[in-house]
């Protein structure tokens, strides 16, 4: 199920190019202080996916309610 997460979340990945510098920086709007900047946009998405997972791991730790994506959750038995 924590791979259907991650899948379903990073789909709604939004990114754009800093006109600035042009890093590319990518967000997941559902899954607040998940984000990326880096030089490309591939590294931005692969940057982006380590932030979720870090952002997934401390919600879990902390008990924290993760929200829905497309349908797709994670509940942890016995935590309420």
């Amino acid at each position: 199920m924590l791979t259907i997460y991650i899948e379903t979340a990073i789909r709604h990945a939004r990114c754009e190019v800093f006109d600035e510098d042009g890093t590319h920086y990518c967000e997941i709007p559902e899954c607040p202080g998940v984000w990326a900047n880096e030089p490309t946009r591939d590294l931005a998405l692969e940057e982006l996916r380590s932030a979720l997972e870090d952002w997934i791991a401390l919600g879990l730790a902390m008990h924290d309610p993760l929200p829905e994506i497309d349908g797709v959750t994670i509940v942890i038995q016995g935590v309420a």
